[in-house]
């Protein structure tokens, strides 16, 4: 396979070129559904990012806004592959506190297990009062 010599190349090949998926079905998946977001709005598959277009890529648990900085649609080693884009100051901010946050465990529900007999009346009561 070999790059276009028109410099034109699609956002699900570029976001696995970036390897921000393992594969181009992948990331072919996350746009359709609507994970990845340029210039605030869902794009397609086929949509052609720019040079310095801004893009926003979730990813599992981590959302990431990069700016895209060259384009490629060979898949190379990651030192390459990080030099397509460069993430903002901001997201990465965002990311490091969610990644915190998770790793204290601050983010779920933190309950003391089931809830008592006395504790389970009180929670029937008061939803047959709500009715």
């Amino acid at each position: 396979m070999s790059e276009k010599d028109d410099g034109k190349v699609r956002l699900d090949k570029w976001l696995w070129a970036a390897r921000f998926y393992k594969t181009r079905a992948l990331a072919k998946a996350a746009i359709e559904g609507g994970k990845v977001h340029c210039r605030g709005e869902r794009c397609k598959p086929s949509k052609e990012p720019k040079v310095g277009e801004e893009l926003v890529v979730r990813a599992g648990f981590d959302e990431r806004t990069v700016v895209v900085r060259a384009l490629s649609a060979v898949r190379k080693g990651a030192p390459e592959a990080q030099l397509l884009y460069e993430e903002t100051a901001d997201s990465l901010a965002r990311r490091e506190n969610a990644a915190a946050m998770r790793k204290a465990g601050t983010l779920g529900v933190e309950t003391d297990g089931r809830p008592s007999k006395k504790q389970r009346r009180a929670l029937q009561r008061f939803r047959s009062d709500a009715e």
